[in-house]
């Protein structure tokens, strides 16, 4: 071919060229749930994502025998079972079996509490505090102490609360078999035995102390 003809032709547009390649054309959202409406690409999320409107949860703990809709989620609550907590707090030394559980609990030291209360103005540093004290107000889910009158959003903080009314110390420190009458006040004692004495003063009696977290 002539150099005439080459340059009467001149070089293939680019466009002609993508033209000549194969078409990768995007995986389409086939599945839909029937329930919601929500798109999925594989079937087997769909069958997954299904679960949470039909209350199934075929996976269960051989431990404590709670279920759970996803193996993901039955694995991850295996882990409080086995003791390890591998995720520790280096502001109070507190220790988490999972790391989203660990950054919940640093977000009570930032200091920041976003979340307020338009009943009565208490602020929460998180968005579930908030929601679980509204139910004070709305006495909805909520225990009653026969007592006091005062209310609480969990059971478990009721049986606390009712140790105030008796004398009994039911959670004792294992280091130095102090007892007390909830698990708050015994976690915040449990803090003095994570710290060591590093100086006495002779004059005044005072003593400083390090953390070692």
């Amino acid at each position: 071919m002539s150099s005439t003809q080459k340059d009467k032709h001149g070089p293939r547009s680019q466009r002609s060229q993508e033209a000549d390649k194969p078409h990768r054309r995007k995986r389409e959202k086939k599945n839909t749930c029937d329930k919601c409406g929500k798109d999925f690409t594989w079937k087997c999320k769909l069958k997954q994502h299904q679960l949470i409107h039909t209350g199934e949860r075929p996976f269960s703990c051989d431990l404590c025998g709670k279920s759970f809709s996803w193996k993901n989620v039955l694995k991850t609550h295996q882990v409080i079972h086995s003791g390890v907590k591998a995720y520790s707090c280096d502001q109070c030394g507190r220790a988490f079996s999972r790391s989203s559980s660990l950054q919940r609990h640093l977000v009570t030291h930032s200091g920041n509490k976003a979340y307020s209360c338009d009943i009565c103005g208490k602020t929460f540093s998180q968005l579930w505090s908030r929601n679980t004290h509204l139910r004070i107000h709305s006495r909805e889910n909520v225990y009653w102490c026969d007592q006091c009158g005062k209310y609480f959003t969990t059971d478990s903080q009721l049986q606390s609360h009712m140790f105030t009314h008796t004398e009994e110390r039911p959670y004792q420190c294992d280091l130095c078999e102090k007892t007390f009458k909830t698990p708050h006040y015994l976690r915040k004692h449990q803090q003095i035995h994570t710290r060591k004495r590093l100086y006495k003063c002779s004059y005044c009696e005072v003593c400083i102390f390090i953390f070692i977290l």
